[in-house]
């Protein structure tokens, strides 16, 4: 007969997170730039009434436990205040990204069956656009004061600030099972349209702990943190609820994500540590390189976390020497909620040298605490983790997604209960993951796989390169060949030739892209990755000239 432990079974609710915050870390500050311009400052007691406040108001406007409540928002106090009344009431929040195309939005609006849609003001024109197209929605929330209201045609057109005053500042949280939906994220649709993941209460709160071990990204009370990965981007890695499980002063740049403004906030605000895609930290870089009289390490910033993209070793070194900030690199992904390795170095790494040092932080992280990583081929067949093993990347846990939202998709789980994530990887006998690449995006030659995120990350340490991305083009003999597309730095000259070069001494021979165009700009998607299909689609006539 089994023996149960004697201890209380209380549900893991997200609502217990704002009560937390707002009991032990009251008067801790949440700075905002808003949409309509001023810095906003609250505190997580304020957070916390806010919350209370859309909790009722959702009531008032006919919201029930599981129906879905969308926001088209920025990094703010009010999407704050969302995360946690929307879901503590027991209704599902949905983030929609408002980057995806116009197409895309309605698609998932009407997929989600969103009751009600906040939205900032910035999206206002958007959002009437939209709103014939809505099936579900039955009231629009702008999120502003009554002066800023915009002036648009849309039914139940509502104001943020008359909303939430009309409300009680006190809600009773309901318990109701921690494996209910809290909130819904949809993929960024590189490929057909975006598919939901639909988090739960209980993955929510599991994968919240593990943010703040100190082999993850160790968020505490003393942190002041500047949230430049978005809200409406796999719940901006959990970084909001972590943040409420212990106080953490958070710093919320709302639209304002230019290098300019992000460096000003930062410097104002004191920021210790800031999270984001490379493309944020690219934006900064600029603006600093046209600032030499600005120092970086003025800016006193301890740690920079960076996910979404692999570290290129130029972004990796510049963080360190220029800024003096240590850099966490992440992999992860939406259906991952979306933590699935951290980059952080153990106590055996402390005796190597510079150049091993940093090879091993180019890596993408070592698995943390509830996700299994494992490597397979082509036929299914488990590979070894011994960091020369190729394999597709599959990975379970408690805050894995096990399907899609309304079965989009078919399943993608295997036998095992493993999700296929769509990557090719090593794994090191450490347990350190690599990326090799998406595994659509590999380029095979001659049978044998280049790896675009290493030519790529070797090519971005060119000093007169911002950014590059890698493709494979058709090739006569060797079925593809890598096509290397770069955007050069402001105010430097360079050639093919010179790139070439500077390649050969870093990369296989036969890895040498067999050209090299440059352009303006690349294409990014909606989350801040390579657009590598509308590369394929530009360059597909290219002709290189081995060819």
């Amino acid at each position: 007969m089994p023996l149960y432990g004697l201890m209380q079974d209380r549900p893991l609710l997200i609502s217990s997170l704002i009560e937390h915050a707002a009991r032990f870390h009251p008067d801790v500050d949440i700075v905002s730039r808003l949409p309509e311009g001023g810095t906003h400052r609250t505190t997580w007691a304020g957070i916390r009434r806010d919350a209370c406040r859309i909790a009722h108001a959702l009531k008032q406007l006919g919201v029930g436990e599981g129906e879905r409540v969308g926001t088209l928002a920025w990094n703010s106090h009010r999407h704050l205040s969302m995360y946690f009344g929307v879901s503590g009431a027991g209704s599902v929040l949905h983030t929609v990204n408002p980057r995806l195309f116009a197409e895309q939005i309605e698609y998932i609006v009407n997929h989600a069956e969103d009751q009600v849609l906040f939205f900032d003001i910035t999206f206002a024109p958007l959002v009437e656009k939209l709103a014939p197209k809505l099936k579900t929605v039955r009231s629009y929330v702008a999120m502003s004061s009554r002066e800023h209201m915009p002036a648009i045609d849309v039914p139940q057109l509502l104001c943020w600030d008359e909303l939430l005053d009309a409300q009680p500042d006190e809600f009773t949280w309901p318990e109701f099972d921690e494996r209910l939906a809290s909130s819904l994220c949809y993929t960024s649709g590189t490929t057909g349209n975006p598919k939901g993941v639909l988090y739960s209460h209980r993955s929510t709160v599991l994968h919240s702990l593990m943010e703040l071990a100190p082999d993850t990204f160790g968020l505490n009370s003393a942190e002041t943190v500047m949230l430049i990965v978005p809200m409406f981007h796999a719940n901006a890695w959990g970084t909001p609820y972590a943040a409420a499980m212990v106080g953490t002063r958070l710093v919320l740049p709302g639209p304002h994500l230019d290098g300019k403004s992000v460096h000003e906030l930062m410097a104002q605000e004191k920021v210790t540590f800031s999270q984001g895609v490379p493309t944020v930290w690219l934006m900064l870089f600029q603006y600093l390189d046209a600032h030499p009289e600005l120092d970086p390490k003025a800016l006193g910033l301890k740690r920079v976390g960076i996910g979404g993209a692999a570290v290129s070793r130029a972004m990796l070194e510049r963080f360190e020497q220029q800024f003096g900030a240590e850099v966490v690199q992440g992999w992860g992904m939406t259906e991952t909620s979306p933590i699935g390795v951290v980059s952080k170095l153990l106590p055996r790494h402390a005796g190597l040298d510079e150049e091993a040092l940093t090879q091993v932080k180019l890596k993408q992280g070592r698995g943390v605490w509830g996700v299994d990583l494992k490597l397979v081929d082509d036929a299914g067949e488990v590979q070894r983790w011994d960091g020369v093993s190729r394999g597709h990347l599959r990975v379970r846990g408690p805050w894995i997604a096990s399907g899609y939202f309304k079965g989009e998709g078919g399943s993608p789980i295997d036998e095992d209960g493993f999700f296929s994530t769509g990557d090719v990887a090593t794994i090191d006998p450490d347990g350190y993951l690599q990326l090799v690449d998406r595994a659509k995006d590999v380029i095979k030659s001659g049978g044998e796989w280049i790896s675009s995120i290493d030519v790529e990350n070797a090519a971005m340490g060119h000093p007169a390169v911002a950014e590059a991305a890698i493709i494979g083009v058709a090739h006569p003999k060797w079925q593809e060949r890598p096509l290397l597309i770069v955007v050069p730095r402001a105010g430097h000259v360079v050639d093919r030739a010179s790139i070439l070069d500077f390649l050969a001494a870093r990369v296989a021979k036969w890895w040498l892209p067999d050209d090299v165009v440059f352009v303006s700009e690349l294409p990014h998607t909606a989350t801040g990755k390579l657009l590598k299909t509308k590369l394929r689609e530009q360059f597909r006539h290219h002709v290189l000239p081995t060819a």
